[in-house]
């Protein structure tokens, strides 16, 4: 690779950060969405570029400014990373290729360049935090990403998002405030915000309690921004009630930065240093993953609007990732990154075709979909691929991170046996609610004086398909998310003890 390719994580960030502001000054709708999705189409390509450079064993690291870390800010690049850069630019990408067509009736055509403006930030600040090497710099970029999400989520027609917003700010507050607590502990007693510094100097007042209750803060507030079970109350509301391109922009990636730098921070900083934490974590991920499994499906049963049946089933996708990382092991976390992959691709299309049913139904009901399919057959074809990728059908991309869970679940002995009973239970959970969908949308009849439909617009519906193709791509050569995948999990376990 040429010299530029230094800079790439850097750029990373800067090209969304700057581009935010000229958006802001263009006046035309049109231009303001073609200049958003193009910044966002370059951060897509940057993040492929990485992704191909740390497979080929290319090392990114970055100094800003040249001042050598401690001392100065530090970005760095590695298979963990390179993996939730693409998830996040990657659903940027699509998202604002379907706003095009979703957002006209939905905001109005002169607060559109800054709601793009809002768009671009909370990109920057989302692939800034696997980019940083420092603990304060990813709370800044956490900050950025939550406040420009705030702004994205309130943004739409349905007043019924600022009670939901409201909500999502006051749970993310107490998550950032919780994180910025542990992180003045942490450097109470090192004296370093770097994190490959921190590591090295948090050995020698390991037994301390500041770091005791800074590791408690730091897992807790993440676990708020994760939306780990119990802690996801923000969660359907937000999802429900956002503009539809922003639940498919922020249920692909935001849940899955916070679990990134949850795991992140656990395996980088505690688990190396403080001992039986390994056992510890173990002990608090697990019973809350099984729960979100089995809670989260069990409501999205019973739920009659699809985004909201849909945010549920985000609640319990969490649990599978969660999952996989409380075995502490080479298959489970690698089982662990690969889910965070494919329930990304698996979610990104269904809430597309979601958003294509949006534009042609009166609303996003079992019953306002009744007999879709029949003037509306792509889009509930392509509803139809994501639903059986985010089942777990062989063929799709579901299949492979559930098949690795479920194989690490079973080198886990006895307990391994129950574990696999509530992934198998929770997928057929799943398949009930899918096909609940698809029976109001396939065999039930249109109610009368209804309006026949017609198909969503074209542009919409390809990526609403590309993201569908995606998931039986991915399910059919799953070797680049493999490859990233097992890499970041030897990378965490590196440091486990």
């Amino acid at each position: 690779m040429i010299e530029w390719s230094h800079h790439l994580p850097a750029l990373q960030v800067v090209v969304p950060m700057l581009s935010a502001p000229l958006v802001m000054l263009l006046r035309s709708r049109g231009l303001a969405w073609a200049a958003a999705t193009t910044a966002s189409l370059f951060s897509f390509a940057i993040a492929i570029a990485l992704s191909l450079g740390v497979l080929d064993g290319e090392t990114f690291n970055y100094r800003m400014g040249d001042w050598p870390a401690p001392y100065g800010i530090e970005l760095g690049v590695d298979a963990f990373s390179a993996l939730l850069l693409l998830l996040v630019t990657g659903a940027s990408t699509l998202a604002l290729l379907a706003a095009r067509h979703s957002l006209d009736a939905e905001i109005e055509a002169e607060r559109q360049p800054l709601f793009y403006t809002a768009w671009l930030l909370a990109l920057a600040g989302l692939a800034g935090i696997p980019v940083s090497a420092d603990a304060f710099n990813i709370f800044v970029f956490m900050e950025i990403a939550a406040l420009a999400s705030y702004v994205l989520i309130s943004g739409g027609p349905d007043r019924r998002a600022l009670p939901a917003v409201f909500k999502y700010l006051i749970m993310g507050t107490i998550g950032a405030t919780f994180y910025l607590i542990g992180i003045g502990l942490i450097y109470l007693m090192t004296g370093t915000l770097n994190l490959a510094d921190m590591e090295l100097r948090i050995h020698a007042v390991a037994d301390l309690k500041p770091i005791l209750v800074a590791a408690g803060f730091i897992t807790i507030g993440l676990a708020l921004k994760a939306a780990v079970f119990p802690l996801h109350v923000w969660l359907p509301s937000a999802y429900t009630y956002a503009p539809n391109v922003v639940t498919v922009f922020l249920a692909a990636c935001s849940t899955k930065v916070a679990i990134y730098l949850l795991l992140r921070f656990d395996f980088f900083v505690f688990q190396p240093n403080l001992v039986g934490h390994d056992v510890q974590f173990t002990y608090f991920l697990m019973p809350l993953a099984v729960l979100a499994i089995l809670i989260g499906s069990g409501v999205a049963l019973f739920e009659r609007n699809l985004k909201r049946m849909l945010a549920y089933s985000s609640v319990a996708q969490v649990g599978y990732i969660l999952l996989g990382a409380s075995f502490v092991s080479l298959a489970g976390v690698t089982a662990s990154v690969l889910h965070m992959f494919n329930h990304a691709l698996a979610k990104g299309a269904l809430f597309l075709a979601v958003t294509c049913l949006a534009t042609r139904c009166s609303g996003l009901r079992l019953d306002s979909i009744a007999g879709a399919a029949r003037h509306m057959p792509w889009t509930m074809g392509a509803f139809v691929v994501a639903g059986l990728s985010l089942i777990g059908i062989p063929g799709t991309a579901g299949f492979v991170s559930k098949w690795t869970l479920i194989s690490a679940a079973l080198a886990e002995g006895a307990t391994g046996g129950a574990l696999v009973a509530v992934i198998v239970l929770g997928s057929l959970m799943a398949l009930i609610y899918i096909w609940r969908v698809v029976e109001a949308a396939y065999f039930k009849a249109p109610e009368k004086g209804v309006a026949p439909l017609r198909e969503a617009p074209p542009m919409l519906l390809a990526v609403t398909w590309a993201a569908a193709l995606a998931n039986l791509y991915f399910g059919l050569v799953p070797s680049l998310p493999i490859s990233l995948s097992s890499a970041a999990a030897e990378i965490l376990l590196r440091h486990v003890p």
